[in-house]
């Protein structure tokens, strides 16, 4: 996804040697993940002759929330405060971003 959205649409040759250098995927892994994102409508194709063009339906922070969303069902039953206090337990955070934490806070408050 992160291809296509970078790039607005790419071939399914284009998303195989973008990912090239990244994964160890074979090319018919990135065709059944792309035909999977096209059955789940995250993506759609244009085709011109044997030639297919693929493109997001979805946007990178639909996607981002609705993973968000599912994340907190499946792990934390809906509950978003388990997750916030285990990541705050667990994670090292600088004066910044214990200030930024802060003022996220204080704008929901309002």
């Amino acid at each position: 996804m992160k291809v296509l959205w970078s790039k607005t649409s790419c071939t399914a040759n284009e998303v195989i040697e973008a990912l090239e250098h990244q994964t160890d995927w074979k090319p018919k892994t990135v065709r059944t993940l792309l035909n999977r994102l096209v059955h789940k409508q995250a993506i759609s194709f244009s085709q011109e002759n044997r030639v297919y063009t693929y493109y997001p339906l979805v946007s990178e922070d639909e996607c981002v929330k609705s993973e968000t969303e599912s994340f907190l069902k499946r792990i934390y039953g809906g509950a978003f405060k388990p997750l916030l206090v285990n990541f705050l337990k667990e994670e090292r955070l600088s004066p910044e971003e214990i200030k930024e934490l802060k003022n996220i806070l204080d704008d929901k408050s309002k």
